[in-house]
Formats: C-alpha cells, sequence, structure tokens
C-alpha cells in the first residue's frame, strides 16, 4: 500500500518567468551612429533588453531587477586605462549626488585581459568602491555599441530606453586634459530626466581607451556553418532538454525550428539563463558542467545577429533522435514507483505530493545506482526520494535520509566509481513529487531504479546534510543572510555538492575552513534558481582533511524585484512548502580511516545491519 498526502507549493516556474523579458538590444550599428552625433538623438529611444553579469566578486547583478531605482548608469572601465581612472572620482561625486534620488551606478568591464584578480587589485588601488560587472563574453559591451572606455549609458527603468550615453563631462580627452569642465553632460542629463524634462544633450563624444574585442569564431559571423559549428554546440548543451518529451518548451530538431526561436536563444544567452548551470566558473570544476564556454556564447549569439544563415550540408538536428524515456543504466534490478498514476491538471499550481512506497528489497542491500525515470518530463519539475529507515537504524536515518533525486537537466549516472550506498531491507522510500502545469491535463508515474552489487564496495557514499533551520527572514529583505556548518570528525572525499533553497532563495556557497587556516571556495552559486536543483560533481574527488569544517552561506531575496517571490511583505521562516524557505547544503562523501593501499585511500566501511538482519 502508498500513502499520499499533499501540501501547497508556491510555485513559479522558469517556462513562466521566461515571458517577462523583453526582446530587443540597442544595434550595434544605430548605437555606434547615435554617438558620432552628439547633439542628435534618435527619433525612437533606444531601448536595452536585459542582461545579466558576475561582478568581480562573484556577485549576480540583473539589469531588469532593478526597477526600485529610476534609473541605472553604466560605465563601462579597463585596467590601467587612465581617463577611466580619472573618471572613478567623478562617478563617486555623482552617486553621492544622486543616490538618494533613485539612481544607481554600475561599471562594467569588457577587457578580455583583464580577470577577476587584476580588476580587484585596480579597485584596491583606485578605491574603486562600485561593482565592476565583468562582460566575459563582451556581449553586453559589443550590441550597445560601447568600443572605449569611460563611455557612460543611463537606462530609465521606467522604460528601459537609453536617456543618455556618451562622456561623464568635456574636462577629459585622449591626452588632453581641460582644467575644469565646461559641459557636465551626464550630471545635466540626470537632472533633467528627474524633473520630467526633455534631455538637452542626449548624445556626447567619449574619448577613452579602445576596448579589444574577440572573434566570435575564427570566420567572419556570417561564414559560420551551421551544420559544423553552431548544430553541435547545440547538440552538446541544448538537445538533451530540447527534445521531443523533455522539459524543454520546444525541440531543437531542425534548422527551422532553432532559426525560428534564434531570437528567444539570444536572449536567454544574454541573461544567462541557458543553459542552466549556476556555479560560478571562477570557483571548482565540475564533471557535469553544461555550461557554454565564452567563446561558444559568442559564436552563437553572432551567428543569430548576422541572420543565422542556413549554409550548406545535412542538418545534423533533423537525425537528432527523440530521446526515450528509457532507463540509460540498463535495466534496473528493482523498480519503485507510487501505487497510481499522478493526475496533472492543465493550469494552476500543484500541491507538493508524497507518496511512501516500501521496499521491494527483502534483504540488506548494496548499491551502485539509485536513478529516477521521470514518467513524463514536460510537467515533472523535480522528484525527490527519502529513506525511512526501519526500527534499530533510526539513528543511521537522521543523517542520511536524502537518497536520489531528479530535476530538469540532470543525467541519470551512477554513484562515483568504487562507491556505493547501503539499503536495508525493510525501509521506506518516501517520494516527493513537484509537477508544472503546461496547459492541457498530463499524467506521471516516475519511478525509482535501483541498481545491486554483488558484493559490499570498497567505499561507503553517505549522503550529508548541513542544515539551518533558525532563521527568519524580513518582510522585503532584498539579501537576507544565514549560514551552517558541518565539521568532518575523519578524513573523506568529497564528490559532490547541493544547494537548496526555496524560491526566495538568491545564492548559495559552500566553503571548506581547513586545520591549517586556509579558506577555499568549494562551490560558488550567485544566481540560486530554485526551478533547476542541480547536483554539482566535482570533476575529481576533493581530499577532505580531518578537523575540517565545510561552511554553507546563502542569501534570499524577499523584495519585490524578486520574480519568483511569492509574497514580500511575509515573514519567512524554515518550511517544507516552497513558499516558506529552507536553507540546506547536501554533500555525497566517503569516509577515508586507514592509509594508503595502492595509492588509494580505503573507506571506512562499517555496515549497519538491521535489527533482524542474521
Amino acid at each position: 500500500m502508498s500513502k499520499r498526502t499533499f501540501s501547497l507549493s508556491g510555485r513559479f516556474f522558469w517556462l513562466v518567468s521566461i515571458s517577462f523579458l523583453i526582446l530587443g538590444f540597442t544595434s550595434s550599428t544605430s548605437a555606434k551612429a547615435d554617438a558620432d552625433n552628439p547633439k542628435t538623438s534618435s527619433s525612437k529611444p533606444s531601448e536595452v533588453a536585459n542582461f545579466s553579469l558576475l561582478d568581480h566578486h562573484g556577485k549576480y547583478y540583473e539589469l531588469r531587477r532593478q526597477t526600485d531605482a529610476r534609473a541605472v548608469v553604466l560605465m563601462f572601465t579597463g585596467n590601467g586605462c587612465p581617463i577611466a581612472r580619472q573618471s572613478v572620482s567623478k562617478l563617486r561625486s555623482l552617486r553621492k549626488k544622486f543616490a538618494d534620488q533613485g539612481i544607481l551606478f554600475w561599471m562594467i568591464n569588457a577587457n578580455p585581459q583583464d580577470d577577476r584578480a587584476s580588476i580587484e587589485q585596480e579597485a584596491t588601488e583606485f578605491k574603486i568602491d562600485f561593482p565592476i560587472l565583468k562582460d566575459e563574453t563582451q556581449l553586453i559591451t559589443s550590441v550597445l555599441g560601447v568600443e572605449r572606455t569611460a563611455e557612460v549609458i543611463a537606462i530609465s527603468t521606467k522604460d528601459w530606453t537609453i536617456l543618455y550615453r556618451g562622456a561623464i563631462d568635456d574636462q577629459l580627452g585622449i591626452g588632453t586634459k581641460k582644467p575644469k569642465p565646461t559641459a557636465k553632460y551626464l550630471e545635466a542629463a540626470l537632472t533633467e530626466f528627474l524633473a520630467g524634462k526633455e534631455i538637452s544633450t542626449p548624445r556626447s563624444t567619449v574619448a577613452g581607451c579602445l576596448i579589444s574585442f574577440e572573434k566570435a569564431s575564427a570566420p567572419a559571423a556570417d561564414q559560420v556553418s551551421y551544420v559544423k559549428e553552431i548544430a553541435p554546440i547545440l547538440q552538446k548543451k541544448c538537445v538533451a532538454c530540447h527534445s521531443t518529451g523533455n522539459i524543454g518548451p520546444f525541440a531543437m530538431s531542425s534548422y527551422k525550428k532553432v532559426q525560428g526561436y534564434s531570437s528567444m536563444i539570444r536572449e536567454m544567452l544574454l541573461t544567462r539563463r541557458m543553459p542552466p548551470w549556476h556555479a560560478d566558473p571562477h570557483h571548482g570544476v565540475f564533471g557535469n558542467d553544461r555550461s557554454l564556454t565564452p567563446a561558444e556564447t559568442r559564436t552563437l549569439v553572432g551567428w543569430i545577429d548576422s541572420g543565422a544563415p542556413r549554409g550548406e550540408g545535412e542538418d545534423p538536428l533533423v537525425h537528432e533522435p527523440a530521446k526515450p524515456e528509457e532507463w540509460r543504466l540498463g535495466k534496473p534490478d528493482y523498480i519503485v514507483a507510487p501505487t497510481n498514476a499522478i493526475e496533472v491538471p492543465a493550469t494552476g499550481v500543484v500541491d507538493y505530493i508524497y507518496e511512501i512506497v516500501e521496499s521491494p528489497l527483502t534483504e540488506d542491500a548494496w548499491l551502485w545506482a539509485a536513478v529516477i525515470r521521470p514518467g513524463n518530463k514536460k510537467v515533472v519539475h523535480h522528484v525527490v526520494v527519502f529513506i525511512e529507515y526501519p526500527k534499530g537504524l533510526e539513528d543511521v536515518g537522521k543523517q542520511h535520509l536524502f537518497f536520489a533525486a531528479y530535476a530538469p537537466g540532470a543525467e541519470m549516472i551512477p554513484f562515483p566509481e568504487g562507491t556505493g550506498k547501503f539499503l536495508p531491507k525493510g525501509a521506506k522510500f518516501k517520494f516527493q513529487l513537484h509537477y508544472n502545469t503546461i496547459g492541457k491535463p498530463e499524467t506521471d508515474r516516475s519511478e525509482l531504479g535501483l541498481y545491486l552489487l554483488k558484493t559490499p564496495p570498497p567505499l561507503k557514499l553517505e549522503t550529508r546534510h548541513i542544515a539551518n533551520m533558525d532563521f527568519t527572514i524580513p518582510p522585503g529583505e532584498p539579501d537576507a543572510r544565514t549560514f551552517a556548518t558541518y565539521a568532518f570528525p575523519r578524513e573523506a572525499m568529497l564528490y559532490d555538492l547541493i544547494p537548496h533553497m526555496h524560491l526566495r532563495g538568491s545564492w548559495f556557497r559552500f566553503e571548506a575552513l581547513y586545520p591549517d587556516g586556509k579558506r577555499e571556495m568549494l562551490l560558488s552559486v550567485p544566481n540560486y534558481d530554485f526551478n533547476w536543483q542541480t547536483t554539482y560533481r566535482l570533476a575529481e574527488p576533493k581530499r577532505i582533511p580531518g578537523g575540517t569544517w565545510i561552511l554553507c552561506t546563502g542569501g534570499y531575496d524577499n523584495s519585490a524585484q524578486n520574480p519568483a517571490n511569492p509574497d514580500p511583505a511575509k515573514r519567512v521562516k524554515w518550511g517544507d512548502q516552497s513558499f516558506e524557505e529552507m536553507f540546506l547544503g547536501l554533500m555525497n562523501v566517503v569516509e577515508v580511516t586507514s592509509p594508503s593501499i595502492g595509492g588509494q585511500k580505503q573507506a571506512r566501511l562499517e555496515t549497519p545491519t538491521s535489527t533482524s538482519a542474521q
């Protein structure tokens, strides 16, 4: 028999969220033309579409979340540029004058030769206390038509149009400097904007250091081969989700499909929403990384901007087979599933569904994999399976409740080589099922596949959790922070890191605090997204000395600027529902106790036994 219970979910999923983004960056050509005609403006204000970048500290910034500001001012900078350096004090004075009136100031660095470390050094030396966003792909800078540092672009958040672009003032030139400015362009434009007046000088000429742009690919963008370059990128990073029967809202099944959605693809790339990978690339190397490289992103956007040409050759995506709902690791030894199929309505919010199912195993067992096969990827948001341990093993269960999970983009992969999980007889599986609605009724019967080892493994894999249940998030707070710690009493090997928060979750970090006093960032997720419950598998297992503490820190955005926020006016605490919050870090680890044997540490393999075991 299975037992079903229900609980409310404040679901806000990514298929809906993309509809809030508006297409259309200012083209490089029109932006450049306006900049070259200082006293004129185009008949239609230039609209800036949404984009997101990380700053030099790894913090996430998204343009269209700044709805609590009246305008956002971007200043483009670069290390070593004398005009950019001398412009910082001017920008600081303007911030002092206008910050209380709702004007926000950011800097953007698109120089390919400047990395985070050198930007941090520059910021420290010149006391730059603005967020310096790193445009690593150079796409934001390019599509805005910016060619020199020290250019500023002021954007009204009312309609996301450019109210002013050009120099801060007329004091600085290339190799020249007036005693004082005679025209304060940006200050005048902001003053007029705040007063509701027409901007008298909406454009001015910029004197700054030229920015060197890396090419989108070896050939010109309009000569990029769809068959040889574009389709392979899509096959590698996109088609797994964007195929028939999978979570993607459309299948990348042909050039025609891709070309038809090219504007949406471009938008998703510029806002860093797709592919769904949220780890900061500057911390950690992960074996399941599905992000695009800066070069791949430039290639795709350059191809789209050149009209997405078809070119010659047979279309590789036409022959990309639809991925059937199959067991990728082969047929499981046992399949566990809820008794009945779940009915998912056409619209609305579906409550969390919990199913408790008894284990079919009659003896204790070791597993080399436990994977979930979603029955209907179109509606399954996630499935998490927990273990309810039998009598006599309750203490074990307190530490190892989490057993298996599926979320969009997840792959069926075995436990790390040489490891296995213990499953006692008499255990029960608790399914947590969460669904999206897609406009028509659907059904789902997701399954858990169990793969048994014939003998106990050398290494015993365990899922440890780091949790803080005692926190409160004030109403309207944009960055309410909390933390939790876990101490490793013995040496261990770390394989996977899994952050978990709910709809207000904003960012999450795992750090190792070593016994020798050193500190290492293991994983940073600057833009946590509840809709993608990602397991971050380290490319190489991380050795954790005994006495190491793992520190998890994170922040919640309970403001109205968080589009997923169920209720910014509510004070929030820990709770199971998605309109409540959690702070949980999961780790898959193996404890190590004995010396190296043949170059490999051996595991602490103390097999728990149930009370009825012989």
